[in-house]
């Protein structure tokens, strides 16, 4: 058996190749929206994509599993479970396979056994995978979001991120019954999980790749828990927040989208900034800053970084044309790439610092972010960072509104009101200012330095 580990950094994700030497044929397990990157790894490793399997319905990226299997005439395979509700689209087209508990695929000698494991979302399966060139005994398990490295999947997101009220405390118990399951399966057992640290599918994700059934019961708490009311309290407490995109996630990848290609889009001169601007088209900031810097006139300031999939999954409106001012192409073209995985593809054209400073050299308009050391008597303190956060201590007389979420809490908020926007120390709160300023609030300023300034100047 052949195993490669894809990682995608932008969503703490794990995809697996999968592969029979004798055979050259590989199953790939929950591949992203840009395909090349298995389609390489295939070809590296000699070996010919004959199936492409997921785990379940996902919220945190745009799935590749149906354009990779239409792109490599592999079969692909999927859940039938969970109800009506939870099938994909095109679970009846010709080279899909629907899987239902116990259902059994091979790619060459390598076999793979379809558990139903639902609680994350209720047609989660996980995969036991035996080599058939070694044994009979299955040595490892692709649990995609039903186990990882330290931690379970969370059962909230159908409520707190689709909407589906009152699914919470049913999924918890779900889960913990799915749990149970691994019960009958031996300590040997290696986890390969959908996930690493990082990741919001989960509290406190472990940063290991890859671990044992056997040392996950020793240490992770979701597999120790055996009272179902104590389990089903703490795996629904001290949940992060849900990124704003994460519901569109599940709609969109019940059909299956297209995949990235990657095309080449053009850098814009000076010229042409001003009728882009006067278009509509909504300019992201990717570039290096400290969130005081001059920007483009109504851009989403989004540094490109370790968290830039959250953040701009939280603050990037789905279906809009994007401009980019980045620091270079190849950020420009990395960060379409990731935007495109949390489903905001629509990337147009990228600005380079040196267009930007010409235009604004020219007399070309401008914002100019407002950044203060001290909060005001008048101001509203506004505390964008996480629940976990927020209440281990924050400022007198805050408001709280989580990034992730910021869209929902700012409907409630005083638009005439002087905002002050703080984190822990002012990265997402200048990604939050941008687009309080986008969403028509006028007086916004950062922090600066954050909470942790604030409790330093106490």
């Amino acid at each position: 058996m052949i195993l490669r580990h894809i990682y995608e950094r932008s969503i703490a994700q794990s995809a697996y190749l999968v592969g029979c030497a004798q055979t050259g044929e590989a199953v790939v397990i929950d591949p992203h929206v840009d395909i090349e990157r298995y389609i390489e790894a295939a070809r590296a490793e000699g070996l010919r994509i004959a199936a492409v399997a997921e785990t379940h319905i996902h919220a945190d990226y745009v799935s590749g599993a149906r354009a990779l299997a239409e792109a490599t005439g592999a079969t692909l395979y999927v859940s039938g479970e969970g109800g009506p509700e939870w099938q994909y689209t095109f679970a009846g087209e010709p080279h899909v396979r629907v899987l239902h508990d116990g259902d059994v695929f091979e790619i060459g000698r390598i076999r793979l056994q379809a558990v139903h494991t639902p609680g994350h979302t209720p047609e989660h399966l996980i995969y036991l995978v035996t080599d058939g060139a070694a044994g009979d005994h299955p040595l490892g398990a692709f649990t995609g979001d039903l186990l990882f490295v330290g931690d379970i999947g969370r059962p909230d997101l159908l409520e707190r991120a689709a909407g589906l009220k009152g699914t919470m405390e049913a999924g918890a118990r779900t889960l913990f019954a799915s749990l149970r399951r691994l019960d009958a399966l031996p300590d040997h057992l290696v986890i390969w999980p959908g996930h690493g640290s990082g990741s919001a599918c989960g509290k406190s994700l472990g940063g290991v790749p890859v671990s044992s059934l056997g040392y996950e019961r020793l240490t992770n708490w979701g597999l120790r828990e055996r009272d179902e009311a104590a389990f089903v309290e703490a795996v629904l407490s001290g949940q992060p927040e849900p990124p704003m995109y994460f519901g569109e996630m599940k709609r969109v990848n019940k059909y299956g989208e297209p995949a990235w290609t990657g095309a080449a889009f053009p850098e814009l001169d000076d010229r042409h900034v001003g009728a882009a601007l006067d278009a509509g088209e909504l300019v992201v900031d990717v570039r290096t800053t400290t969130g005081s810097e001059p920007t483009l006139p109504g851009a989403l300031v989004v540094p490109f970084g370790a968290n830039f999939a959250t953040w701009a999954g939280s603050v990037v409106p789905a279906a809009t044309k994007l401009l980019l001012l980045a620091d270079d192409a190849a950020r420009a073209r990395e960060a379409a790439r990731v935007l495109a995985i949390v489903g905001r593809r629509d990337v147009a054209g990228w600005i380079a610092p040196a267009t930007f400073h010409a235009w604004q050299r020219s007399g070309g308009r401008v914002d100019e972010p407002a950044v203060v050391d001290t909060i005001e008597p008048g101001d509203l303190p506004l505390d964008v960072r996480s629940g976990t956060e927020w209440d281990a201590g924050h400022i007198e007389n805050a408001r709280h509104a989580p990034l992730a979420r910021l869209s929902e809490y700012a409907a409630d908020l005083d638009r005439d009101a002087s905002i002050v926007v703080y984190c822990q120390s002012g990265a997402r709160a200048t990604v939050a200012a941008s687009a309080l300023r986008r969403m028509g609030f006028r007086r916004v300023a950062t922090l600066r330095g954050g909470y942790e300034a604030f409790e330093r100047a106490a």
